[in-house]
């Protein structure tokens, strides 16, 4: 089979590999699509070496079907169409014992920690794996994950219908989360810096706003009829984007805090201290997130033909990743089988 290692220096190389047969608990997947997200962007910047092993086969977001089964994998049957919620926990810590596993503190992110989707076959967990429709296209589920980010994200925020959400940053996760929340019953203004962006935001029947050429606060002072946001999501990792966040919620709102950010930012908390506002991290996921996920896109809520902008055979995974850089896709899926 082939494989996608990050082997460090911003340098990827594709590799043969063999299967092997899953262990004890493990089903192996013969892994359809794999998509490419901002995490895996900070793996090839090299963010993440001082916590992932080199050479690493990368990659989390997927879709595939099982097609083998280790001993005491039960309940599961070759051909099964599945997904995978990519968090492997110790069950031991205080995060855990509190009811938190999905924020283990010693968390084992598969695709991070350990090896990923990026490969033809792949050994997980059988724990880790969700059931898919039978009727769902398997490009459409590998979107399940970050889905299930948003889900996650506006679940945090207790946004409710009718109230006014702010997202800064109109990428793939500001897109979902802009989704999710308007589904959830709220009004939603996407803020992005990116024409395009905008645009394909605008497309979705967002209202959006450019910060470089408004002034966003007073534009979201008129919108709210000088109350401010209830919720602000801030998703785009940019440093002045974090500087101007709190001036954009309500007294008492709530700002989550999703984008990963690799050095730590300036933030107001003279305005936190203000307005008694409450800031908050969203990381990852839980298992209800995940179904939550693959309803909405069962249901067709989620706008997965704008939202995948194109695929690409596993060899082309690094031209890929420079189309990301550049900012002129949305979300790239790798077709892991194609030229394997």
């Amino acid at each position: 089979m082939l494989t996608v290692n990050y082997v460090g220096d911003r340098t990827l190389d594709v590799r043969t590999a063999d299967r092997t047969d899953p262990r004890d608990g493990e089903v192996r997947i013969r892994v359809a699509y794999t998509g490419l997200c901002g995490t895996d962007l900070h793996i090839l910047h090299g963010n993440m070496d001082s916590r992932v092993e080199r050479p690493l086969v990368f990659g989390h977001e997927m879709s595939g079907t099982i097609d083998a089964l280790g001993s005491g994998a039960t309940g599961w049957s070759i051909g099964d169409k599945v997904t995978v919620m990519p968090l492997d926990w110790d069950g031991t810590c205080p995060a855990c014992l509190a009811g938190n596993e999905h924020i283990c503190q010693n968390l084992n992110f598969i695709g991070i920690d350990s090896p990923g989707s990026l490969q033809g076959f792949w050994n997980v967990p059988a724990d880790t794996l969700l059931a898919l429709p039978a009727d769902i296209a398997l490009d459409h589920a590998a979107l399940v994950e970050p889905v299930a980010v948003a889900v996650h994200d506006v679940r945090r925020s207790d946004l409710t219908a009718g109230q006014k959400a702010v997202v800064i940053g109109g990428g793939p996760i500001g897109t979902l989360i802009a989704t999710v929340a308007r589904h959830t019953g709220a009004e939603v203004v996407v803020i992005e810096i990116d024409a395009q962006r905008r645009a394909q935001a605008e497309e979705l029947g967002f209202t959006t706003l450019d910060p470089s050429a408004s002034d966003q606060v007073a534009w979201v002072e008129e919108w709210t009829a000088g109350t401010g946001a209830d919720v602000v999501f801030e998703v785009s990792g940019a440093a002045a984007a974090v500087r101007g966040m709190t001036a954009l919620a309500k007294v008492r709102g709530t700002i989550v805090v999703v984008a990963i950010h690799p050095t730590p930012r300036e933030v107001d908390l003279q305005r936190v201290f203000w307005r008694e506002l409450r800031l908050l991290g969203a990381r990852v996921y839980q298992r209800a997130d995940f179904e939550t996920a693959i309803e909405l896109l069962a249901d067709g809520v989620i706008p997965t033909d704008r939202v995948i902008t194109r695929i690409v055979p596993l060899a082309e995974t690094a031209d890929a990743f420079a189309e990301l850089e550049a900012g002129r896709a949305m979300k790239i899926l790798v077709d892991v089988q194609a030229g394997a």
